[in-house]
């Protein structure tokens, strides 16, 4: 929640820029005090309600179109479901009886059992995510205006809210760093704002996040005790202290927790990161995937700013992988980075405006602008330009169709299937991921059979169960349902 606004400053103000539009209030160097926030100002709410509703909308109509590209979806349901009975996150998906915590540390997604309790499906998930993505562009807004004034501030809220990381996370399903990005943003507007104590406690729950945000809390702390060294010296070291423990919590849960829940008793990922010290490896991937983060989000001026240190974490644990998935700007692993690059360049904003350059002053004053057009321009080729097609307002036949037929698996029973069937039974049914039953002989087969891949349905079956007979119940669009003969 916002904090209540400082005592403003009785220092003279400095004469405003020309090249700037100006602003209600004195600019503010990071070793000034506080900035002072707008009593009232609405549009950072306004804009996150826009931007739930398209998330929201681009999320759902995905689902509705069967556009689901990944188990992860399922995952995620299936953990968030035990929750929501207050049982262990046990994931079939990864194998019967597989805790989810030995997979990845996400207990956060606990904080959804409630609201899937009450709508127990897949979309519950999808629209959780909707929201929390649309809260960080709330703190994103709010300090850029402070900062900058409110139609800078506007603009670049809008290009974050409408920035490729956040865009590609909406359209890639469920993911616990859906968490992660309002910390992040919150934490941020904080150091922007010198609340010190703020930021560091926002930053606090990421630990909770994922395995791999300790260090990236250590980052924040980081930041946090160089900005605070000249104004809040009893500061420095608590926020030492806080990047101490992220560095230990990743290391603790890396090495303790996650093996601790693992049936293997290890970490699953060390063979994707000891794969990858080739940094160089891909170089042009790597390279293509900063000019994105960089350039349209920023124009390279968030480099100025200290606050892209923060960025560092995730940048080198999946340029350092040997996973090429991780490298570039495909599927959510960017959206925690959205907030600090544009954070950042709203940091070096508030600098480099008073620049004694005339040129880079002149460049900061149209960045915000240029940000704006940016993105409105590259979602033209995002997922949300799917908005603008009447299609996604539609529900398929082919979906109601395919629904029809997975309907007739009754509820409890115990299901084996792939990609496109799965969603559609997580919330009702015990789903094992095809391949992946470990000898358990399931109730059902339901298969995504529209691409052809599977050309003998009763072989097929035969191969994953050879002690147990299956016979094809019912086909609809390249679905089918194996039921399992006594």
């Amino acid at each position: 929640m916002p904090t209540s606004p400082t005592p403003a400053s009785t220092e003279p103000r400095t004469a405003p820029v020309t090249t700037f539009p100006p602003c209600d209030r004195r600019p503010q160097s990071f070793d000034g005090p506080r900035p002072e926030r707008r009593a009232g100002h609405r549009d950072p709410y306004l804009l996150a309600v826009v931007l739930f509703v398209a998330y929201a909308t681009t999320s759902y109509a995905r689902y509705r179109h069967l556009a689901t590209r990944s188990w992860d979806l399922g995952i995620f349901e299936q953990a968030v479901r035990a929750y929501a009975h207050l049982q262990a996150p046990i994931v079939d998906l990864k194998g019967p009886g597989y805790n989810v915590l030995g997979d990845h540390f996400s207990p956060v997604t606990a904080l959804l059992a409630p609201l899937y309790r009450l709508f127990p499906s897949p979309v519950t998930l999808l629209v959780a995510q909707a929201a929390l993505f649309a809260l960080s562009a709330v703190p994103v807004t709010r300090v850029a205006a402070t900062l900058l004034g409110r139609r800078s501030g506007l603009a670049l809220g809008v290009a974050y809210g409408l920035s490729w990381g956040l865009q590609r996370a909406v359209d890639f399903d469920f993911h616990e760093i859906a968490f992660a990005v309002p910390l992040i943003a919150f934490s941020l507007e904080a150091v922007l704002e010198r609340r010190w104590r703020r930021a560091l406690l926002l930053a606090l729950p990421l630990v909770l996040v994922k395995e791999d945000l300790g260090v990236t809390v250590a980052a924040i702390a980081l930041v946090v005790a160089v900005r605070a060294r000249r104004t809040s010296p009893p500061t420095v070291p608590y926020a030492l202290g806080m990047a101490a423990f992220g560095v230990a919590a990743t290391f603790v849960t890396l090495t303790t927790v996650i093996p601790a829940f693992n049936t293997t008793g290890g970490y699953d990922y060390w063979n994707k990161v000891d794969a990858g010290f080739g940094l160089f490896a891909s170089f042009d991937v790597k390279l293509r995937t900063l000019a994105w983060l960089l350039i349209p989000t920023s124009g390279l001026l968030a480099l100025r700013s200290p606050l892209v240190a923060v960025a560092l974490p995730t940048l080198g644990w999946r340029f350092l992988s040997g996973d090429d998935h991780y490298w570039g700007t495909d599927w959510h692993y960017s959206a925690v980075l959205m907030p600090v690059v544009t954070l950042a360049l709203v940091d070096a904003l508030t600098v480099t405006r008073h620049s004694p350059r005339p040129w880079l002053r002149s460049y900061a004053a149209r960045l915000p602008t240029a940000a704006v057009a940016a993105a409105l321009a590259l979602t033209t080729s995002l997922p949300l330009a799917a908005l603008t097609e009447p299609e996604a307002y539609r529900t398929p036949e082919r979906t109601t169709a395919v629904e029809r037929l997975l309907s007739e698996i009754p509820d409890g029973a115990t299901v084996e299937a792939n990609i496109g069937p799965l969603t559609r039974l997580t919330s009702r049914c015990r789903v094992f991921w095809i391949g992946r039953t470990k000898g358990l002989a399931p109730d059902y087969i339901a298969l995504d059979n529209s691409t052809g891949r599977y050309r003998d349905i009763d072989g097929y079956a035969r191969q994953l169960h050879p002690k147990a007979r299956y016979t094809v119940a019912r086909t609809a669009q390249g679905y089918v349902i194996l039921k399992r003969l006594a």
